[in-house]
Parts: structure tokens; C-alpha cells; sequence
């Protein structure tokens, strides 16, 4: 008897790593997917060391939406995230989808963007001319932007070194040029840009 119980506590052992194992395991998820072990699941704060949000879209409305929820002041009446989604629909159409070919200009480029695609040559279409029309003038450049047979050609010249810095740019480099797309963006969830609707409406 003496070695009983010994024995019987190393047979036990897998059984209770197992069951520790259960139980860790039914905490990480009910912490993950619903609150704090306690059974809140209202409570659980974000952890603080996590910051992608898994998908750049995704995470670019979590940021407007975030912004607006912080905002007392946010009129719920004219918010539509959905419109958001959309243009961000169409940068990814753009940025990854789009054929570009160059033609160098004196003091600049033309770009002819289209695509074979309906929907890449809507969003073309929808973005291209907007966005000429946002940023003429900027950096002492002259943007133009005409729709063509399945998207848009974007005139870009200027003077001194533009020319080097427009085909060194490229397209989508013209595209990035200004920080209004973070402002274009809350404008889009809160019913404050309508151009982007016309653009889809002439298509």
C-alpha cells in the first residue's frame, strides 16, 4: 500500500495536464471571443500591444468609425460607411488593378489608365478625374484628367525638374501626392463628399 498512491498520482498526471490544458485554453477563448473569464462581455479592453486590424480597408473604417463614435458632435443621420467602402473599393481597383501606360510630355507625362474590367474602369473613372481636379496646382503642377475607352488618360506637367519627379512618381506615386485622402475619407462616411456619386453616375 505504501506505493498506492504514489502510482495512483502518475497515472492522474496526463489526465490533469489535460484538463489545466481545457481550462487554459476555455479562458484565451472566452477572452478573445466575449469578454473576461468572469462572464462580462462588455468589459474586455482591447490589448494594448495589437494595432493591425487585419486588412488595410477594414482597418482604414475602423479608424473613421472610431473617430465618429468618439465624437458627440457626429450627426448619425448622414453617416454612410458604406460609401466609404465603396472608394475603397475603387483605390484597390486602381492601386492593383488598372493598366497604366506612360507617355513622357515636355515638363511632365500623360498616363493612360484603363482596364478590360467594368468595375476597374468605373472606379478609374470615378477616381482619376476627382483626384486631378483636388490636386491641380499642388507642387506647382498642372493636372488634367479625360475619360477614354475603359478609363481615363491624366495629363501631369510643371515646370523646372517636374518632369523627372512626374515619371519618377509614376501614376499611383501622382495619385499619393497631398494627405487628403485621410480627410476625403471622414468626408465620404459622413455624407460631405457627393462628387464620388456624380463620377458613378456618368458611367
Amino acid at each position: 500500500m505504501k506505493h498506492a498512491i504514489p502510482i495512483l498520482l502518475i497515472l492522474a498526471l496526463p489526465g490533469l495536464a489535460t484538463a489545466q490544458d481545457h481550462t487554459a485554453h476555455g479562458k484565451a477563448h472566452h477572452m478573445t471571443h466575449g469578454g473576461d473569464i468572469s462572464g462580462d462581455t462588455h468589459t474586455m479592453a482591447e490589448p494594448a500591444d495589437l494595432r493591425e486590424a487585419g486588412q488595410s480597408a477594414f482597418a482604414t473604417i475602423q479608424e473613421i468609425v472610431a473617430r465618429l463614435m468618439a465624437d458627440p458632435a457626429t450627426d448619425w443621420a448622414t453617416v454612410d460607411i458604406e460609401a466609404l467602402r465603396q472608394h475603397l473599393v475603387d483605390m484597390d481597383n486602381v492601386t492593383l488593378r488598372a493598366q497604366v501606360e506612360t507617355r513622357p510630355l515636355d515638363g511632365g507625362a500623360r498616363f493612360v489608365v484603363t482596364s478590360n474590367d467594368p468595375a476597374v474602369t468605373a472606379s478609374i473613372r470615378a477616381m482619376v478625374p476627382a483626384h486631378a481636379a483636388t490636386m491641380d496646382g499642388v507642387q506647382g503642377w498642372r493636372l488634367s484628367a479625360t475619360s477614354t475607352a475603359g478609363g481615363a488618360i491624366l495629363t501631369a506637367t510643371g515646370p523646372g525638374d517636374a518632369a523627372l519627379r512626374i515619371r519618377g512618381l509614376g501614376f499611383i506615386g501622382l495619385m499619393t501626392v497631398g494627405m487628403h485622402h485621410q480627410s476625403h475619407h471622414l468626408a465620404l462616411a459622413t455624407g460631405h463628399a457627393p462628387h464620388a456619386h456624380q463620377h458613378r453616375a456618368q458611367d
